[in-house]
């Protein structure tokens, strides 16, 4: 099958841009069946929003009232809320505090 540039629509920000034959022939090879809905810079733009979220880690040291041990958590805890910290055997369950 011969193919030919061909120019689509990005649906983010409606510009036209080009799908070219090599990349056609690309997306028959790999067995695509659809068509790309996004121009590279929308596509680049998306996948670096869903590969890198917006969101920041959070790391708070933290010590264990029953064992005295500091560690590093990955969220903010609570004041006088129990955790269970990695080495504390279940039933004598410390506190965490900020350390």
């Amino acid at each position: 099958m011969e193919y030919r540039d061909k120019n689509l629509v990005c649906v983010e920000c409606h510009q036209t841009f080009i799908w070219t034959a090599g990349e056609q022939l690309f997306y028959a090879d790999k067995n695509f069946k659809n068509e790309p809905k996004r121009c590279k810079d929308c596509k680049a733009k998306r996948n670096a929003r869903l590969n890198h979220p917006t969101r920041e880690r959070v790391e708070t040291t933290a010590t264990c009232s029953q064992c005295g041990k500091e560690t590093t958590v990955p969220f903010r805890p609570t004041q006088g809320r129990p955790g269970l910290l990695q080495g504390v055997l279940p039933g004598t369950q410390g506190r965490l505090s900020l350390g």
